[in-house]
This record gives structure tokens, sequence and C-alpha cells, in this order.
């Protein structure tokens, strides 16, 4: 999003597009439902839009460890014990893959019940719980003090990590979708939208120091373990490991009854 928040792209794109900020589920639902004609949407929605077109070269994905998605185990026989899994409702992309992960590889009887991204919440009503985006950096800045505080020593499992250990392909949480009846209402070319979201994901990564510091400010996270995260855990390119990865999800997605189709993917 860097040239949609920083001058000199912020005015020219301001004259294109009108930004609305919410988390990734509810970008899905106004995208489909006709409230939003381009979302940062998760991966899941689209085995549920079809029809949707996507940006293509842009992703928020990972090839290793993801740090951001965490599942928080406080069942003392780990991921085969756990009976039932609070998920964040923030994403349903992160609750997808926790679900083929549970289904294929650890334990296919686990139940699911989704929640607001409270941990201690979470533990409460199930043997583990399911973090995205800050409340999963957060958690994991306090995991140490937490032990402290508790006595109750919990085991932090990176996602993305488990993911690609597990099945050797990348991560991919989100990608850019488009509703064409929206952009043909718009008068806007395909071709412009492609560039404009292509050129601020480049711009981006070539101020990654100047987004450490804005949100280093923002966040109780250091700025060390910020720049980590936006350098070394996120990978940015919808390429081909990732289009592998995407396939793979949705074919497990399927196999588990967590997603509808394998949908043929469909580029701007």
């Amino acid at each position: 999003m860097w040239d949609f928040e920083h001058e000199p792209g912020k005015s020219r794109l301001a004259e294109r597009y009108s930004i609305h900020q919410t988390t990734p589920a509810a970008c899905a639902d106004e995208l489909v439902g006709g409230a939003a004609d381009i979302g940062l949407v998760p991966v899941a929605t689209y085995a549920f839009a079809p029809s949707l077109a996507i940006v293509p070269g842009c992703a928020i994905a990972s090839l290793g460890d993801i740090r951001s998605i965490v599942l928080v185990v406080r069942h003392p026989d780990g991921v085969h014990g756990i009976g039932r899994v609070a998920l964040d409702t923030s994403s349903r992309a992160s609750a997808t893959y926790a679900r083929i992960l549970f289904h294929k590889y650890w334990n296919e009887r686990a139940q699911f019940v989704l929640h607001g991204p409270n941990l201690e919440a979470m533990l409460r009503i199930a043997d583990a719980a399911l973090l995205i985006g800050d409340p999963a950096l957060l958690a994991l800045e306090d995991r140490d003090a937490r032990e402290q505080r508790t006595g109750e020593k919990l085991l932090y499992l990176d996602l993305g990590h488990e993911w690609h250990t597990l099945t050797g392909s990348a991560w991919v949480s989100a990608f850019w979708a488009v509703r064409l009846d929206g952009l043909r209402k718009a008068g806007a070319s395909a071709e412009a939208v492609v560039r404009d979201f292509q050129q601020s994901r480049d711009n981006g990564l070539a101020h990654t120091d100047d987004l450490v510091a804005e949100w280093s400010a923002r966040l109780a996270v250091p700025a060390a373990t910020i720049h980590t995260y936006l350098t070394r855990n996120i990978h940015y390119l919808l390429d081909e490991a990732c289009l592998n990865g995407l396939e793979l999800f949705y074919r497990y997605g399927v196999e588990c009854g967590a997603l509808p189709v394998v949908p043929r993917l469909r580029f701007l």
C-alpha cells in the first residue's frame, strides 16, 4: 500500500481509488457483496467466488516461517491431542490452512470454533488458539512474559513453517481480487490497475526501512522484529512457487471439506 499512503503517489491514486481498511475476512465479504470493487482477500475466498479476477504478481505469502500466523497449543500432547481449536475470525485462509493440517497430518477429529483474537479467552474454550496478524506478533513478543506471569508453558507453532515442512510448498495468505463489473462501471482499465498495484508493491519494498520506522511506532513490537518480518518472513510475489502452493491448498481444502471447489485462477 506504499503508493496509496505516501506522496507523490497518494494524491494521484486518490483520484482513482477510494481506500477503506478492514480485516481480511471483511474485505472478502465487501468484495463479494459488491460494497467494494478491489480487495486484498484471503485466498480461500476465491473458491467461493471464482468469477473474481486476480491482480497478477502481488501476494501476501511465505516460503517458510511466516511469524504472523501462530497456533498456540495448550494440550500436553501437542497438536495430536487437540480436540478443539479456536480460530481467529479475522482470516478465512489461515483457518482453512489449519483445517487442512489437522485433517491430513495432526488430528482429523479436531473440532473448530470461531472466536475473536484474544488468546486468553480462546484458550478458556479450546485446547489451541489460531492467531493471525498483529495479535499473533504480539503473542510471540509476550510469550516469555506470559510464562512468567502464569507459570504455564505453551507450544507456539508457526503455521507457515508447519505447512512448508509438511507439504514442501509455499504458503499464500492473500491476493488482490477484482470485481470485473465494478471495474467496467468505474471506467478503469485492467492494465492501469495492475500497474498501480504492482508499482505500489515495488515502491514499498524499496522503502522497507521507512515502513519499519512507521510501524515500530504503532505496535509494541521491536523494530528489528518488524524488519525481519517484512524482509524475511513475507514474500510479496505471486510467482510460480506461490501458484503451485495455491493449487495444493485448494485441492487439499476440497479433500477435507473446507472448500467447495478447486477454482481455475483467472487473472486481470
